[in-house]
């Protein structure tokens, strides 16, 4: 029996939050150009090209966090349920932003969505603080990543609820 590399469950954890952006991303690169250009945005949001970067960087830092809570409680069990599952609800959240706002032009519904994605992200870090500090601090970018977005939502709904 072949026993999984030490370094293997680490590479994973840091790599799975990748696993949503990427399938998203085939949604916003189709919907950039052709919805997402036509829309009215403030003049403080981002130029494109700096969200894959944002969110490859947000992703290994959240990812390998969960990998340090993971490992500090001993893998999963009875004690990760609640730090580990509420990870686990952020993602879900975090990947269901892109196909309700980019594929389904849901810009209220998206700012909804991510109301609820900076809750549970506020409730894992709190979650991991006492388990790893490390992991609670790894989170920190991605919440302020997540507020500029909910305002950045917020402006573009609320500045095209108009439009289809």
């Amino acid at each position: 029996m072949e026993v999984v590399p030490a370094w293997a469950p680490a590479v994973g954890f840091t790599l799975l939050p990748h696993a949503g952006g990427f399938l998203g991303s085939n949604i916003t690169k189709r919907e950039i150009p052709a919805w997402y250009a036509t829309l009215q945005k403030p003049s403080w949001c981002p130029p494109n090209w700096v969200f894959a970067p944002v969110w490859g960087t947000l992703y290994t830092s959240m990812g390998y966090g969960s990998y340090l809570v993971w490992k500090e409680l001993g893998g999963f069990n009875k004690k990760s349920v609640v730090p580990l599952g509420l990870y686990a609800g952020n993602l879900a959240l975090n990947w269901a932003w892109t196909p309700i706002f980019f594929g389904a032009h849901k810009m209220g519904w998206g700012l909804v969505t991510l109301l609820l994605t900076t809750g549970t992200a506020t409730a894992t870090t709190a979650s991991w603080y006492n388990i790893n500090k490390t992991a609670a601090y790894l989170m920190i970018p991605y919440l302020a990543w997540l507020s500029l977005a909910s305002a950045l939502n917020y402006r573009i709904w609320k500045d095209n609820h108009n439009k289809k």
